[in-house]
């Protein structure tokens, strides 16, 4: 090794491939080419439950450039008796054409493939289908508790601790209140596209997702194949947020490269996303808290329910988010799911923590206003020193620096408590502030890295950068481990032939790939002798973190964060505006502080939009969506944002090699509590239903 160099870690640092991506030679999934690439283009039910009876495929192979249409009575048999990556079996509706049923509105009943992208979509649209409708139930509502069940997966569903009644009873004050959160979707600029071909008896699928390793698996799982037969390409992709693994559009495109013995791409429409990449299914929320005249916590129950598919189970855990934040002695939290004939809910950015925030730090302002103490004084009193319901000790937990911190920036001394009594011009002003926490860990993960003859050196490490800077984290991780400049480092990703790697998720992706990084290129260094010469092939040196990792499970570990907002209504047309935010986090060891703010900021932005815009609606006759698009379904544009700043306090967590937590999605949670909660500052009106729109500002006599 020659001129070494130390400290990258913790330096902003431009996107290694930001040029590519300007410029347009970063290639995206749907544009990479193919020879003799056909297209596949997917029908969707137009009727939320029933059978499909018969389709009119005659007329459609007819037209030109057609070359096939599969349905449930053509399409090659799939396996589903199986446990995915992520420890569930698969939905059903990646299971493309496995029988009649239609279990809700946008199911995909066929496929159709042409030469070119229009050729398909034009015959798509064409075909007929004729379904034997039956009646669909996909109304939601807090009152559908008495049909809800308990999922227990990742997340236990049910937790308690101590007797919650007895708690209520004892304590001096209570606010018991519901909360409810819409249906929302995740929508990355790029659209879910997938390409796949068979190229000497391996299946070889480009596609953008978030994990090349989950898919890969998943579609060897499906078609009955051997794994080291399955390769899954992934190089750059356009955002997920959840959204991007197993999907019908990669199922669609493997059959039908199968079938035609070509490659075949299958790209989904924005509207199809809105039936076939999942998305936060609506909550009802109940958060009961007796606390002590001093605001000591006595009891804390959070009750959350959301919708699942009337095919496959799924729970967006928000009563989860509390179990990690407050001390109280009786601490009982649930979440439960009912089935209705909607699409599947799947995970999306902050799972459980950004509905689950909404409702609890919402219900610590309500107590906060009926004790008299300071919000952020109320916390501070009730900061555990263990895990309140786990009583693990915590690997780090900063949330009050974070807060005290914040408070000195925002402004926040000398706030009058009192509601409605700031104004400017037609302005009503207040400012508000909640916690953020995100459990944070690292999976076991592989990687290798190689010292070239060149004196270059290459890291493969099966990652995904899904547009938060993992590329450019990785190559000053490795490059402070092997000591050497950052422009020396070549970082290969996104293929499953690189070895195992956990997704891009969680917030656990950064740090576990960097975990493996770390290992390898410390093996590397200890086996290269000073001064020797490298071979052409060069010098690989190999890490598998599994036996590491396995250490963090003896401690809770989690991001953490106060936000702060400062909006402005007005009463006379429901207006909000929000003039400023801020965020101070407690995330860990910042690798690249210039991607890191990105997320945080986008994070904030998200929680924004979640407090003001966002809201899907599904219409009760016909089982979709009203505006299944991005003119329909309402997001923060550039001039909603006002002026917002993320920062954080020093956490390094010193179980990890690097210091690394994560904070992909701690900058979401609690955003939207905060809006919330200076809305109510504002005008002195409560709002527990989002988004605060407009009509509801005006409407609102009492809380609302």
């Amino acid at each position: 090794m020659t001129t070494a160099t130390q400290g990258l870690v913790g330096t902003a640092h431009p996107r290694v491939e930001g040029r590519d991506k300007v410029t347009g030679a970063a290639r995206y999934a749907g544009e990479i080419p193919f020879a003799e690439l056909a297209h596949g283009w997917l029908v969707l039910s137009t009727v939320a439950r029933g059978r499909v009876r018969a389709l009119e495929t005659g007329p459609v192979l007819a037209l030109p450039g057609v070359l096939a249409v599969l349905h449930h009575g053509n399409a090659p048999r799939v396996e589903t008796d199986y446990t995915g990556l992520l420890g569930g079996r698969p939905d059903p509706s990646a299971a493309l054409f496995q029988s009649d049923r239609v279990a809700h509105r946008g199911w995909p009943v066929a496929l159709v493939v042409a030469e070119t992208s229009e050729q398909a979509r034009e015959a798509a649209e064409s075909l007929v289908v004729h379904y034997e409708q039956e009646p669909h139930d996909v109304d939601f509502s807090a009152g559908r508790a008495s049909e809800a069940y308990a999922l227990d997966s990742h997340v236990p569903a049910v937790a308690e601790k101590g007797d919650l009644e007895a708690a209520l009873a004892a304590s001096a004050v209570v606010v018991d209140a519901e909360y409810t959160t819409p249906e929302e979707h995740h929508n990355p600029m790029e659209p879910h596209a997938a390409t796949a071909r068979w190229e000497g008896g391996r299946l070889e699928v480009v596609d953008s997702n978030q994990g090349t390793n989950w898919v890969a698996g998943e579609l060897a799982s499906l078609f009955s194949l051997d794994p080291a037969s399955v390769r899954v390409r992934s190089e750059h992709v356009g955002g997920g947020f959840g959204s991007k693994g197993l999907r019908a559009h990669q199922v669609a495109a493997v059959m039908a490269a199968t079938v035609l013995q070509r490659p075949v791409r299958v790209v989904m429409t924005r509207r199809q996303m809105f039936s076939l990449a999942g998305y936060r299914s609506p909550t009802a929320q109940r958060v009961r808290l007796g606390a002590d005249p001093d605001g000591r916590l006595r009891a804390l129950e959070h009750r959350a329910l959301n919708p699942t598919s009337a095919v496959h189970d799924f729970v967006e855990p928000s009563a989860a988010a509390g179990r990690s934040m407050y001390a109280a002695d009786a601490h009982h939290t649930a979440s439960q799911i009912v089935r209705l004939d909607v699409p599947t809910p799947t995970w999306m950015r902050a799972p459980g923590e950004a509905p689950g925030s909404f409702a609890l730090e919402s219900a610590l302002d309500e107590l906060a206003e009926r004790l008299g103490i300071d919000p952020i004084e109320l916390r501070v009193r009730n900061e555990p020193e263990v895990g309140p319901v786990s009583g693990l000790p915590f690997g780090s937990r900063n949330l009050v620096a974070c807060f005290r911190e914040g408070a000195r920036r925002f402004g926040w001394d000398g706030r009058d408590p009192r509601p409605g009594l700031r104004r400017e011009g037609r302005w009503l002003l207040g400012t508000g502030t909640a916690a953020a926490s995100f459990p944070t860990t690292a999976m076991p993960s592989t990687a290798a890295v190689t010292a070239e003859a060149d004196g270059t050196f290459t890291v493969g490490v099966n990652a995904a950068d899904i547009g938060t800077g993992a590329r450019t984290a990785l190559t000053l991780v490795a490059a402070d481990a092997l000591e050497v400049p950052a422009d020396r480092i070549r970082v290969r990703l996104g293929d499953s032939d690189l070895g195992p790697a956990i997704i891009a998720g969680g917030s656990m992706g950064t740090r576990s790939w960097s975990w493996a990084v770390t290992a390898a290129a410390g093996e590397l260094r200890r086996s290269l002798a000073p001064g020797a010469d490298i071979p052409p092939e060069g010098i690989t040196a190999r890490s598998n973190t599994a036996e590491a990792v396995a250490a963090l499970a003896q401690k809770e570990r989690h991001a953490f964060g106060a936000q702060f907002a400062e909006v402005a209504v007005d009463p006379a047309t429901g207006e909000v505006r929000v003039r400023r935010m801020l965020g101070v986090f407690a995330a860990g060891r910042i690798v690249n502080p210039l991607t890191a703010r990105n997320q945080l900021v986008g994070g904030m932005i998200w929680g924004l939009s979640m407090a003001l815009h966002e809201e899907a609606v599904r219409d009760r006759a016909s089982g979709g969506l009203y505006g299944a698009d991005l003119a329909g379904y309402h997001v923060a544009a550039h001039a909603d944002i006002g002026d917002i700043e993320a920062d954080w306090v020093d956490d390094p967590d010193p179980d990890d090699p690097v210091g690394i937590k994560g904070i992909g999605e701690v900058g979401i949670v609690g955003a939207a509590a905060a809006v919330a909660n200076a809305v109510w500052h504002a005008t002195g009106v409560r709002h527990r239903h989002l988004p605060i729109r407009p009509d509801r500002v005006l409407m609102a006599g009492g809380d609302a």
